[in-house]
């Protein structure tokens, strides 16, 4: 198409667009809805030409003010969250990805001053931009995938154009730098899984190799993130790939293999990340001695001290379970050994078996399929179990919809290793676990057709938790009829014998409705604070259920989390320390509650509120009704601001005196991410 023509066909598709919007303005607001598909269908017109952005951000305030996002989360600009815009950008519906660019360009205009908007400021504007590119910074390097073109057909490419015309107005510098902050955010977390982050590192990577990018201030950030995956240490610190890499040690004395060792662990610890050479290192060392492995891994007195005692055993653990491809597996390694949990006296022989055990036909296809035939499924397998015992904390749900799997999971990692390396076994070579309720076996058996395939899990959690899900929803079907919430019975049953037998909710289940606030939070300052408690730390991870609200403050779900400990931060403010399921911790629930994962006492992996802040979303709790605290004692002025906190959020549409409250259905999912 010739400029001229092209031109001349956005002049005219751009005269539909002004006629849709002014229809669309002049509606009513039932009208609008049967006016809408029009405009969004003369800006999809729009958006697929060259200049089209470019116009359309010149029409944004016009099309915001005519109702283009009436009804939508997009009305709220102010509330909106870039790391949801890939999935508006990548949908295949073509509605979506019009209203997501759209409102893109519309914070465009309001960043260069050309729209004065009344809910968000320039600054935050152009903040938001930025990160949006960062998330979708593999949109600006690279083409649509055959699946991508597939589902999203030319919409692909009006993805792709949207972030080009954004990054030319916003600049890359800005770009990379929110990106190099995300990325240290999520790392500070301790996740396991990191594919997705490694990816980023990848695209900075690229970005960094371009001369035409100006990283900035975030060149030593980024140059950090980079050299811990491709240029550790000096043996490889041009990248040279593993073969050379493996070669290069061969030649390399005492002294030189003790500073890439010392080298790697240095990266290892600081970031979170292995590089695949530190796995070529670490199996190479194997026949070095004790002292040289203990380097490369960076160990304390602790971890020393269990590698010299099961020697054997950790060598057996990086001998199978260590690989290129695996490398992240050493991390979780090392911080087994520092966690000294070799010497509960099931631990060593249960990773025994696990190095021996013959996975089932099932087991291995479904690893396989999801990880690839490279190395072989039990090497996944046992990669992902080092993994989870060396980071308890650092397990996601993934998309799974029920995060009590991944609740039972991190909680037995971190408080009952042996048991959770019991039920890997039955999975892995079973096929099958029997847990019991109320002194009847449940088979986690299917009776039907299996569950769709979870592929976003570590390969832990990827056997175990379709068994879990189902054993979990058979427990509440059989509390079915019975009087409250079902959790009540539940979670000690599923958790451990460890979760408190007290338990108290302050939502009535058949009408939605808030109940007994004061008594409830009572309690839970009698049970939890150490203040009122008798200075009674927390003992053993208690399962709780909390209302997850959006940064807007308005209700999203129920969801369920555990609680770790509580105690004073370094500002010398209470607070509760909890590990959230969910696959990023760091979230803003609206009203000013902003969950911490860094800089205020926590330790990795675990997320932190004010305790005022965690009581406000909190909605069940467990507790030793034998430990009841000073319920009495508790300050009327904390509790009247924690009420304030509940009013202003999720509970303003569930005060008893109101009947807009919606009830929590007992369908067998109960605390619901």
């Amino acid at each position: 198409m010739s400029q001229h023509s092209s031109g001349t066909t956005l002049d005219r598709r751009l005269a539909t667009l002004d006629h849709a919007t002014r229809s669309l303005s002049d509606a009513g607001d039932f009208g609008k809805q049967v006016k809408l598909p029009r405009v969004l269908d003369a800006l999809r017109r729009v958006l697929l030409l060259p200049g089209g952005c470019a116009a359309v951000r010149d029409r944004a305030e016009q099309l915001e003010t005519a109702g283009l996002f009436l009804g939508t989360d997009w009305a709220t600009p102010q509330i909106l969250i870039p790391a949801l815009s890939t999935g508006s950008l990548r949908s295949a519906n073509p509605d979506t990805v019009v209203v997501e660019a759209v409102s893109d360009l519309r914070l465009l205009a309001v960043a260069k001053g050309d729209y004065e908007h009344p809910s968000i400021s320039a600054e935050h504007a152009n903040d938001h931009l930025s990160q949006v590119l960062a998330v979708n910074l593999s949109l600006l390097f690279t083409p649509p995938s055959e699946a991508e073109r597939a589902q999203q057909g030319r919409m692909a490419q009006v993805s792709r154009e949207l972030l080009h015309h954004l990054v030319a107005e916003v600049g890359y510098e800005k770009v990379l730098e929110n990106l190099v902050d995300e990325i240290w955010r999520i790392l500070r977390q301790r996740p396991i899984q990191v594919d997705s982050v490694k990816r980023m590192i990848t695209q900075i990577a690229v970005a960094r190799a371009n001369p035409d990018v100006d990283l900035g201030a975030s060149s030593l950030g980024a140059d950090r993130l980079i050299s811990s995956l491709y240029g550790t240490t000096e043996g490889c610190r041009e990248d040279p790939g593993v073969e050379i890499y493996a070669a290069r040690l061969e030649s390399m004395d005492d002294s030189a293999l003790q500073y890439e060792a010392t080298g790697f662990a240095r990266s290892m610890h600081d970031t979170g990340l292995v590089s695949p050479y530190h796995a070529v290192l670490l199996r190479f060392l194997l026949g070095r001695g004790e002292y040289l492995l203990g380097e490369a891994m960076g160990l304390s007195s602790t971890g020393r001290d269990s590698l010299l005692c099961y020697h054997e055993l950790v060598h057996a653990l990086i001998d199978q379970a260590v690989h290129v491809e695996t490398a992240q597996c050493v991390y979780g390694l090392t911080l087994m050994l520092e966690r000294g949990i070799l010497y509960q006296p099931p631990v060593a022989p249960a990773l025994w078996r696990q190095l021996a055990l013959r996975l089932s036909p099932y087991s291995q296809q479904r690893l396989t399929q999801v990880f690839g035939p490279t190395p072989h499924a039990r090497a996944w397998l046992l990669s992902g179990m080092l993994s989870v015992l060396g980071l308890p904390l650092g397990i996601g749900q993934g998309d799974n919809p029920t995060c009590q799997s991944a609740r039972a999971l991190s909680m037995w990692a971190y408080n009952d290793p042996d048991y959770l390396l019991q039920t890997l076994v039955w999975a892995a070579r079973d096929d099958e676990i029997v847990m019991h309720f109320e002194g009847q076996p449940l088979s986690s058996r299917p009776d039907g057709d299996a569950a769709p395939l979870q592929t976003d899990l570590d390969p832990v959690s990827l056997l175990v938790v379709p068994h879990l899900d189902r054993i979990y929803a058979e427990m509440g079907r059989r509390c079915l009829g019975r009087d409250g919430d079902p959790h009540r019975w539940i979670n000690p049953e599923f958790h451990g014998w460890w979760s408190g037998r007290g338990f108290r909710i302050n939502v009535d289940v058949t009408t939605g409705h808030l109940t007994d606030l004061d008594q409830f939070q009572r309690h839970f300052y009698a049970g939890y604070h150490p203040f009122y408690n008798g200075n009674q730390p927390v003992i053993h991870p208690q399962p709780a259920g909390i209302a997850v609200t959006d940064s807007g403050a308005r209700f999203v779900g129920w969801h369920a989390i555990t609680i770790l400990r509580v105690s004073l931060d370094p500002q010398q403010q209470m607070r509760v320390y909890f590990y959230n399921p969910n696959n990023d911790s760091g979230q803003d629930w609206g009203d000013g509650v902003v969950v911490g994962t860094a800089g205020h006492g926590e330790r990795f992996g675990e997320a932190s509120l004010p305790f005022e802040q965690f009581a406000s979303r909190l909605y069940i709790f467990h507790f030793d009704p034998l430990e009841p605290g000073e319920s009495a004692a508790v300050d009327p002025e904390e509790l009247e601001r924690v009420m304030g906190y509940i009013r202003r959020s999720w509970g303003a549409d569930r005060l008893p005196e109101t009947d807009a409250a919606v009830p929590i259905v007992q369908d067998g999912d109960g605390e619901r991410s």
